[in-house]
């Protein structure tokens, strides 16, 4: 993966690089940001990229270590678990919500990200399908009428998108994410509440399985070494 940053501001492109990295699963949990490689691998300088690590802490895709510096967050299976749950239901109510309300604007909208999603999934670009996925949920809890789930999920969203990312890794589960985020598209459109509720949480049942396997296959390998 290429990390070098073009010039725009060189702050705001050192956190894209590396929070895209982050969730492509480029860095793994429990690795060490060592700032000497960072810096070299993404041509900035060190205070550019002190200042991305602290915008990729406020997100929480990173921890602040005693005696260790920077390093990517271990996420437990319980947490995972527990994330899903949350999501389950919370997910499933906004999407019965959004049915009823969603704007005709914003149905169009969720078909953009559909059609573009539909084009991402056939490449290998990991960092578009989540862009896509999210793109596609933002449209949703804009529409849900309740403010508190959107920012109960936007307080979950750095922990959700790297699940999202490890689920999606798993052999053909991004195609599946697609069919599944496409009929709850359509229960939307059709202003269907009740099969947007069902949807919504079949995919994220669906979604904890691919994500339970990641982390089984992760397990495998650590008794390995």
């Amino acid at each position: 993966m290429d990390l070098r940053v073009s010039r725009k501001t060189v702050q705001q492109g050192t956190f894209e690089k590396l929070k895209d990295a982050i969730l492509a699963g480029v860095f793994q949990p429990g690795d060490r940001l060592v700032e000497t490689s960072l810096c070299e691998q993404l041509g900035v300088s060190r205070a550019s990229l002190r200042e991305a690590l602290r915008s990729l802490q406020s997100e929480r895709l990173i921890d602040f270590v005693p005696n260790r510096g920077p390093q990517i967050p271990v996420l437990s299976w319980k947490e995972a678990e527990d994330i899903y749950d949350l999501r389950a239901l919370l997910e499933g109510e906004a999407a019965a919500r959004c049915a009823a309300t969603i704007s005709e604007d914003d149905v169009e909208s969720l078909a953009a990200t559909i059609q573009t999603l539909r084009r991402v999934v056939k490449t290998d670009n990991a960092a578009d399908k989540l862009k896509c996925a999210t793109a596609f949920y933002e449209v949703m809890m804009r529409n849900c009428g309740n403010q508190m789930i959107e920012q109960t999920l936007n307080g979950l969203h750095a922990r959700i998108n790297f699940l999202r990312a490890r689920s999606m890794s798993l052999p053909g589960r991004t195609k599946a994410s697609y069919e599944e985020m496409n009929a709850l598209y359509l229960a939307i459109k059709d202003r269907d509440p009740k099969a947007a509720r069902k949807i919504a949480q079949q995919h994220v049942q669906n979604a904890r399985e691919a994500a339970r396997e990641w982390f089984k296959d992760v397990r495998a390998d650590e008794s390995v070494r």
